[in-house]
């Protein structure tokens, strides 16, 4: 299956035909579920205006991180 395929699942219908390296300039509302003002709450609270910058946000990573090591906790 082509990787523009996989994505459709996750990408709003206006931005499935996008290429990955496109899709990074765009707003997290092409993200599957997120909404217009969703994106803007990202924005007021994070700067995020793309999702090349909601992957990269460093709280995301940082809450991922804590997720892994609580996982691995005995």
């Amino acid at each position: 299956m082509a990787s523009n395929d996989c994505l459709k699942a996750i990408l709003d219908k206006s931005a499935e035909t996008m290429s990955p390296r496109q899709l990074l300039s765009q707003s997290p509302a092409a993200l599957a579920g997120v909404t217009e003002d969703d994106a803007r709450k990202l924005k007021e609270a994070f700067g995020i205006d793309t999702i090349e910058e909601l992957a990269d946000c460093k709280y995301f990573h940082w809450a991922q991180t804590i997720k892994t090591l609580a996982r691995t906790e005995k």
